[in-house]
């Protein structure tokens, strides 16, 4: 693959994350819902942030370590959340990771954009498995994963540290022969 996938589905586009989304980014990031509800996103989400994550994107592409998309709508391009794969090329495996802004909950953006994402993992990069974890007080993560065909594999408790707490998280996969007979 010698340029960045371009994916799009019946409402949205997965694409290349540019400067042009930065405000976007760090507008829709920076929102202590969207930190409290993700592993890694902090709060305050700054600019700088957002910068640090679009090169981020583009050194992923380069060495096929990450597969990360800007998830856009359709009609406008407009930037409405993120997606994306890191690769881990040992095991022939990858973990998923996404979110959408508070203003596009609840319209199926997420559950669209994580099924783009699984075919492209699948079909395109060949993966063997993808998995996922999300937070214990973030169900609706669990249900995007579920509604894909993810089986849910365990709980991991205190398995991440959030600030000065420990967190439990709910682990999910989907491989490509289970991925195949869906």
């Amino acid at each position: 693959m010698d340029s960045f996938p371009l994916i799009e589905t019946n409402r949205i586009r997965l694409r290349k994350p540019n400067a042009g989304d930065i405000p976007c980014i760090t507008k829709y990031a920076n929102h202590l819902r969207i930190s409290e509800m993700t592993l890694s996103i902090p709060y305050p989400y700054r600019e700088k942030d957002a910068i640090s994550w679009v090169h981020m994107a583009n050194k992923g592409f380069e060495d096929r370590s990450k597969y990360l998309f800007a998830i856009c709508k359709l009609a406008d391009d407009a930037f409405i959340g993120a997606a994306g794969l890191e690769v881990n090329p040992r095991f022939n495996r990858a973990e998923l990771g996404f979110w959408i802004g508070v203003p596009f909950w609840g319209n199926g953006y997420a559950t669209e954009a994580v099924g783009a994402i699984l075919e492209f993992g699948f079909n395109e990069i060949n993966l063997n498995k993808i998995y996922a974890i999300h937070l214990v007080k973030n169900p609706a993560s669990g249900r995007v994963m579920t509604k894909n065909g993810m089986v849910k594999e365990g709980t991991l408790a205190d398995h991440i540290k959030k600030g000065d707490r420990y967190c439990t998280v709910l682990q999910y996969r989907l491989t490509k022969s289970e991925y195949t007979r869906k």
